[in-house]
């Protein structure tokens, strides 16, 4: 009912813990915050905020027009609603440095589980799209070092993302990492690796987690939670995949209603009304009005 019952605070250690364990922790993401309490009820390990889908739920694309505001309060819309932590994804960090330490504690005070930063210059693009550039190894230590020193909750995560490998290749790439783990940061999010080989090869040279994003028609190829398991990776993310299928689902049922005129063949494939408020917990609500949930549904 309501808002999750576990505080930020808590939700972070207990995201640090899943963290040392070892295990492969498994974020979808969501774009709104129903979708997020669906991803908690389908038994997975986190909730990931998408910069990408932020932009698009804005009818705007990927290239930094959002701001801090916008990011954190749509992220704290959908952290709220779920009792597993929630990455999200801060782009550049709306700024220089100081920028940077204001966007952490914002994220924070919204009550996520943790960021991260990238290294992209700005405007900045998807990571999966050609024509990306980087900023030069001194900017990139310097917006992690301020993150860093910004954070209140040492539980807070600090994930350095690194776009490089897509500008000058793999070893580029493992320098980087490097060097972003010794200006503190907690994890590692390569972005666009080709292989998984590669995965390993960033593996064995941080003592970080890494993060993987599988995101589709992009630069990677879609590898399964357990091959991306057995090189040792820590976090997956699907950043767009539930944002594409309710779209596309969205899509199809318009050219239904145009060529049909209603959506009877649709049915189907709807979320149901008695599902929908098993999801948002209708009947919890007659603890403030007993008339509130006073009618039954047929399934």
């Amino acid at each position: 009912m309501l808002y999750a019952r576990t505080s930020p605070a808590e939700k972070r250690l207990l995201f640090r813990e899943q963290l040392r364990s070892g295990e492969l922790l498994r974020f979808p993401g969501a774009f709104n915050p129903l979708s997020a309490k669906l991803i908690e009820r389908k038994g997975f390990d986190g909730v990931y905020i998408s910069g990408a889908v932020l932009s698009a739920d804005l009818g705007l694309p990927d290239i930094g027009l959002t701001t801090l505001t916008e990011v954190a309060g749509r992220g704290q819309q959908i952290a709220r609603a779920t009792e597993l932590p929630a990455i999200i994804d801060a782009d550049t960090g709306f700024g220089e440095p100081m920028n940077v330490a204001r966007t952490i504690q914002t994220l924070e005070d919204a009550g996520l589980g943790g960021t991260h930063i990238e290294d992209q210059i700005n405007p900045k693009r998807c990571g999966h799209l050609d024509g990306k550039a980087v900023v030069d190894t001194d900017t990139a230590i310097k917006r992690i070092r301020a993150a860093v020193d910004a954070r209140r909750d040492p539980n807070f995560l600090i994930m350095a993302r690194t776009d490089i490998r897509a500008v000058d290749g793999l070893p580029s790439a493992i320098d980087r990492a490097k060097v972003l783990v010794d200006a503190g940061a907690d994890a590692i999010f390569p972005e666009a690796m080709a292989s998984l080989e590669e995965f390993a090869a960033m593996r064995a040279a941080v003592d970080v987690p890494i993060l993987a994003n599988m995101t589709e028609f992009g630069k990677s190829e879609l590898f399964s939670v357990d091959q991306l398991r057995d090189v040792g990776i820590n976090i997956v993310i699907w950043p767009v995949s539930l944002l594409r299928m309710a779209m596309g689902a969205a899509d199809r049922a318009l050219d239904t209603l145009l060529v049909e005129g209603h959506l009877t063949s649709r049915l189907g494939e709807m979320q149901h009304r008695a599902e929908l408020y098993d999801l948002i917990d209708y009947a919890s609500y007659n603890h403030f009005d007993a008339s509130v949930f006073n009618f039954h549904l047929e399934h």
